[in-house]
C-alpha cells in the first residue's frame, strides 16, 4: 500500500506501474534530484496535486497490476 509519508523514488521502484500514474498527473520530477529526498505529500504539494486523490490513484494502479 501506498501513503503519502513514502518517497518518491521508493513508490516507482517497488511499484514500476506507479510511472504512468505519476506522468498522467504531469509530475515528471520521478526522474529528477528532488525525488530523492521528497515524500510523496510534499511532491504533491509542490504541484498542486490533491495528495489523497494521488495515493488513490496509485494504490488502483498497483491493484490493477497485481490482479
Amino acid at each position: 500500500m501506498i501513503t503519502k509519508e513514502m518517497n518518491i523514488i521508493e513508490i516507482v521502484t517497488k511499484h514500476p506501474e506507479s510511472f504512468a500514474v505519476f506522468r498522467a498527473y504531469g509530475m515528471g520530477c520521478v526522474g529528477c534530484s528532488a525525488a530523492q529526498f521528497e515524500n510523496l505529500d510534499e511532491g504533491a504539494q509542490a504541484h498542486g496535486i490533491d495528495t489523497e486523490q494521488l495515493v488513490a490513484d496509485l494504490n488502483a494502479a498497483v491493484a490493477a497490476d497485481e490482479a
